[in-house]
């Protein structure tokens, strides 16, 4: 009788059952596990169809099973992306997409990986290949708009609302715009944003609780508490109790006309048709995100500190938040007058800004 050997392979449990040898099939199945931890994790619906669809593609385009993957794939698959005018972003967000499915293999199927198909699993996005943060590229990204042009975009929305052919989608619309941009959000943050998330009683000018805040390294939603200034909280409460009413009864914020949540991409349209009505040229044109932005270079222009905008907006680091700022070109001057303004205010005992 021949003598049964057992053999020790590292990183993961030991598999249970027959092994699956048909690698595509292995995959779709470690696919769906990956998907439900994001399920156990708390990831939001939204969240995860579009992770699911990210992951997919990039899967698609890689063409093998994930621990067959070599750093030329990534660069192959980033390289083309790159060809076809894809932004960095999107070329960061497939890299990032399949490192967290790699670190996934690698925690709960390295066992079964290395017994069905003699693969040893070793990342292959390394210092050469990892997409470069959307940040690094900041001097091709395009200044946020001034507190003069959001002022006149806002200024156009609140007299669309009196002449729209449907008052509740327009004055929806100008209440979700003016909260990305007083609250920093971003888009997918105010799309699941629930009636109860508005706390007007907490604190001097009231809080929106962000429960399903960006997380960072697929570390799952990270709430945070957001305050209502600029008079946030006058508008919020306008459209609590005059618009909303307007819609299906739902839980949802910032519902759609069937009472659901807007999706990310249907408010970045929204916003590109509002400002096709508006008739401004395509240079004065902005994103949602951009708003974010503005959010935090006025806030820091006018003196807020960098650490509370960081903690507004949700940043795990003040330099990822330094990255939103873009300071106006007269930015510096300001800054100077005003300090000049405060000395001798303090030395004459006079407001030299009156």
């Amino acid at each position: 009788m021949a003598e049964a050997r057992l053999q020790v392979i590292a990183g993961g449990g030991v598999p249970q059952g027959p092994l699956v040898t048909d690698p595509w099939q292995f995959q779709a199945a470690c696919v769906e596990s990956f998907v439900a931890s994001w399920r156990a994790r708390g990831f939001s619906p939204v969240t995860i169809d579009n992770d699911t669809g990210l992951l997919e593609r990039t899967l698609t385009a890689l063409g093998r099973p994930a621990w067959e993957v070599t750093p030329e794939d990534i660069d192959r698959v980033v390289g083309d992306l790159a060809v076809k005018g894809r932004a960095t972003s999107t070329r960061r967000e497939y890299v990032q997409i399949f490192k967290g499915f790699h670190r996934f293999l690698q925690a709960r199927k390295a066992a079964e990986i290395e017994a069905s198909f003699g693969v040893r699993l070793v990342c292959p996005v390394d210092e050469f290949n990892a997409s470069r943060h959307v940040g690094d590229d900041s001097p091709a990204l395009l200044p946020p708009p001034t507190p003069e042009r959001v002022a006149e975009f806002f200024d156009f929305m609140k007299q669309r609302i009196a002449t729209a052919r449907k008052y509740g989608p327009a004055a929806r619309d100008y209440a979700l715009f003016r909260t990305l941009y007083h609250a920093g959000l971003r888009s997918e943050e105010a799309s699941l944003l629930e009636k109860p998330d508005l706390h007007f009683a907490r604190g001097p000018f009231g809080k929106l609780h962000v429960r399903f805040g960006k997380g960072a390294h697929t570390s799952g939603p990270r709430p945070r508490w957001v305050p209502m200034l600029d008079g946030l909280d006058l508008v919020l409460r306008w459209f609590l109790e005059d618009v909303r009413p307007r819609f299906p009864e739902s839980p949802v914020l910032f519902a759609d006309e069937s009472g659901g949540p807007l999706h990310r991409g249907t408010i970045r349209n929204r916003l590109r048709y509002l400002m096709e009505l508006e008739g401004r040229p395509p240079a004065e044109r902005f994103s949602p995100h951009a708003l974010r932005r503005a959010c935090a270079t006025h806030n820091y222009e006018r003196g807020v500190d960098l650490v509370a905008i960081q903690q507004m907006l949700g940043h795990w680091t003040v330099s990822s938040t330094m990255r939103y700022v873009r300071p106006s070109a007269t930015f510096i001057e300001d800054a100077y007058q005003r300090a000049v303004a405060s000395t001798l205010a303090e030395l004459t005992g006079k407001d030299t800004t009156a």
